[in-house]
């Protein structure tokens, strides 16, 4: 059984948890809802804490929502979040060998995952393995971390994208997946004709940026981030306390603007369509 090699970078630390508890299928999968039916059986890859999934269980309300992660504590909270809802479940997974038959899911999606794994084109070849040929939709979103903007300008934030690509690439990942993204699918047997590639972004202005800067601000210093920087050499603690003091800084000006460009890929799965290997 294919096991994850690469390191999750970011960490579960508080402020890593609650940024992607905030995701909603509005602003992280709206170019899928509208595929979903509510008679539909959904895989959720990376779960994480369950906001996006408890999205697509009020979509499905007739189905059924798997929401799946490999970290025990997210899913804690994950099944906190989804409360006595019967439709909705929780398990812990590697997504380099999903547990489930062929054909199982109408609806196979992944959000921010396949930038922190070693093997996407693996990953993408089981997410549509367990997918419904001739009815089942696979489906990805990945952000281009080199393609991020801000304003103010800030050396500070310039030296923490130096880090975070630094720090990412260590770790195994890809943190400008959104670029490969399409690439990937067609390696894992996605074909072009069946296949739709989208581009959307956050967009955070006013009081959504000074979270943002303020949650960073946190990040550089106590996430899974800022423990790879100082292990892997690649920083130092002054560095990290420098970056940190970047984004409050960042967080207190006027007119903020910051950009998270995702690349997002839909693809339909066919009927005569055998699984690649």
């Amino acid at each position: 059984m294919s096991t994850e090699q690469a390191t999750y970078p970011h960490g579960h630390h508080r402020s890593v948890v609650s940024s992607h508890a905030r995701r909603t299928v509005h602003d992280s999968a709206a170019f899928l809802a509208p595929h979903i039916k509510p008679t539909d059986h959904i895989l959720d890859v990376g779960c994480g804490p369950g906001s996006i999934t408890m999205g697509f269980a009020d979509l499905a309300p007739e189905g059924r929502v798997v929401g799946v992660d490999a970290v025990a504590s997210v899913l804690e909270q994950a099944r906190a979040l989804a409360g006595d809802r019967k439709n909705v479940e929780f398990a812990i997974v590697d997504a380099n060998a999903l547990p489930y038959p062929d054909a199982t899911f109408d609806v196979v999606y992944c959000h921010q995952v396949l930038q922190h794994v070693q093997d996407p084109v693996g990953i993408l070849r089981e997410m549509r393995r367990v997918a419904k040929p001739g009815a089942g939709v696979v489906a990805a979103r990945e952000a281009d971390y080199r393609a991020f903007a801000w304003h103010p300008t800030s050396a500070g934030l310039d030296r923490w994208g130096e880090l975070y690509q630094a720090q990412a690439l260590v770790s195994g990942g890809e943190p400008n997946a959104g670029r490969f993204l399409h690439t990937w699918a067609r390696r894992a047997g996605f074909e072009a004709e069946n296949l739709e590639t989208t581009v959307t972004s956050w967009c955070y202005t006013g009081e959504r940026a000074k979270q943002w800067g303020n949650m960073w601000a946190d990040r550089a210093v106590q996430s899974g981030f800022a423990k790879v920087v100082k292990d892997k050499g690649l920083g130092s603690e002054a560095d990290l306390q420098a970056i940190s003091r970047a984004w409050a800084d960042w967080a207190t000006e006027d007119d903020l603007f910051f950009s998270v460009p995702s690349t997002e890929i839909l693809y339909r799965v066919p009927t005569a369509s055998a699984n690649p290997t």
